[in-house]
């Protein structure tokens, strides 16, 4: 009999943050399986859920996924992570796969869900609090009122991105735009929209940051900036 893969959202980056689901599940399964760039590099989304569950190292599974320029590459490579998930689910073990924030939003966890899916495996996705959300909250502020809207959008579509979602949204959350902050600045500054962006850094991890969008502050590469129509 085949087993399960639960694919587990830890949130951002505080163990307190993950849900009374997440910490049973991995409890539970069998293997604990932990995307990596490279096997032995340790895992932020590992040392989160060990801050809620006590999990030996011999129930942890690396699978790799690289950061290759090459697009081939990292298909391949998710392709080969996604057999060695197979291998083990038709071993009958029941898998959890740990991935930071929440399972849906741009998580690795989507290449290995999809095609297992098509292939007739069980597989089950478990929500963890997006960044942004936990993020807002430290803030004291919410994300939307009312009848707004809000658009999550990568950085590395770019500001020239950036400026045409600011024209469609009433409010904007910008994920991984720690290198792009002074360019996303200078934008907002011609609209006079400076002080309309909340910056949201490492969030429940060391070196965080919660305040006002500081361009010649130097920002690592889990920072989330949330621009509000009014602050």
């Amino acid at each position: 009999m085949r087993g399960k893969l639960y694919g587990i959202g830890v949130g951002p980056g505080d163990p307190e943050y993950m849900t009374l689901k997440a910490v049973r599940l991995i409890r539970e399964c069998d293997i604990l399986v932990v995307p990596v760039k490279k096997r032995g590099e340790g895992s932020v989304a590992l040392d989160i859920a060990r801050g809620a569950v006590e999990i030996p190292d011999e129930k942890v599974y690396e699978v790799v996924f690289s950061m290759n320029k090459d697009l081939a590459r990292r298909e391949e490579d998710r392709a080969a992570a996604t057999a060695e998930v197979k291998k083990l689910l038709d071993e009958g073990k029941n898998l959890a796969m740990v991935v930071l924030g929440d399972i849906g939003i741009y998580s690795t966890y989507s290449y290995i869900h999809k095609p297992l899916l098509e292939a007739g495996y069980e597989v089950e996705m478990v929500s963890g609090i997006p960044s942004f959300c936990a993020g807002a909250s430290k803030a004291n502020i919410s994300i939307v009122e009312g009848n707004d809207g809000f658009g999550v959008i990568p950085s590395l579509k770019g500001v020239d991105e950036v400026e045409k979602v600011l024209d469609a949204f009433e409010n904007l959350v910008i994920m991984k735009v720690g290198s792009h902050v002074k360019d996303v600045y200078e934008l907002l500054k011609s609209r006079g929209k400076e002080k309309n962006a909340v910056i949201i850094s490492n969030v429940g991890m060391e070196g965080e940051y919660v305040g006002p969008l500081l361009p010649n502050r130097d920002y690592g590469y889990f920072t989330t900036m949330i621009i509000k129509k009014e602050i």
